[in-house]
């Protein structure tokens, strides 16, 4: 099970984006090292560690869910470098960084707004995770997987459309 903390930054930007809230994604990561240590002898060797530690996150999520009602805090805009128009070179420093941000705000609330069960596919796809990989996290199908990103993808590109060139 070595290289598990490998996999630490992966784990809390997933747990970040189903929680909502970066304390409560700290304390989500923490739980999931805490559960996988305690079961370090259910892990089978040559498996896939990545997919095993996001599993244990999405359950030990989950289960937090499942135990208190209460709704985690909104999320706070988040910056993101690389989306902005293609014409961003004629735009001088300021105006870019202030557009991005707003983009990447409206990227950022729709992918909050998607249903849990497809948010988390976008997420994990995000991560790089396959779909065989995503399906094992989730505890099912990978047409499953195929069917939630599929529409989790149409659903994006409808609230996105303003934003296409």
């Amino acid at each position: 099970m070595g290289g598990a903390l490998a996999h630490a930054d992966a784990l809390y930007n997933l747990a970040r984006w189903l929680a909502h809230d970066p304390i409560e994604a700290e304390d989500l990561v923490q739980e999931t090292f805490t559960r996988a240590l305690a079961a370090a002898h259910q892990f089978e060797a040559g498996s896939n560690l990545r997919a095993w530690l996001f599993r244990i996150l999405r359950n030990t999520y989950l289960d937090s869910r499942r135990r208190s009602k209460a709704e985690a805090a909104e999320l706070q805009a988040e910056t993101v470098d690389e989306i902005g128009p293609a014409d961003l070179e004629t735009v001088d420093e300021s105006q870019s960084t202030q557009i991005r941000a707003v983009v990447a705000d409206e990227v950022a609330q729709a992918v909050r707004a998607l249903p849990e069960h497809w948010r988390t596919v976008v997420i994990l796809e995000l991560e790089g995770l396959t779909e065989s990989e995503m399906a094992s996290v989730l505890g099912c199908a990978e047409g499953t997987v195929k069917s939630r990103l599929s529409r989790a993808r149409a659903v994006l590109r409808e609230r996105l459309a303003p934003h296409r060139p």
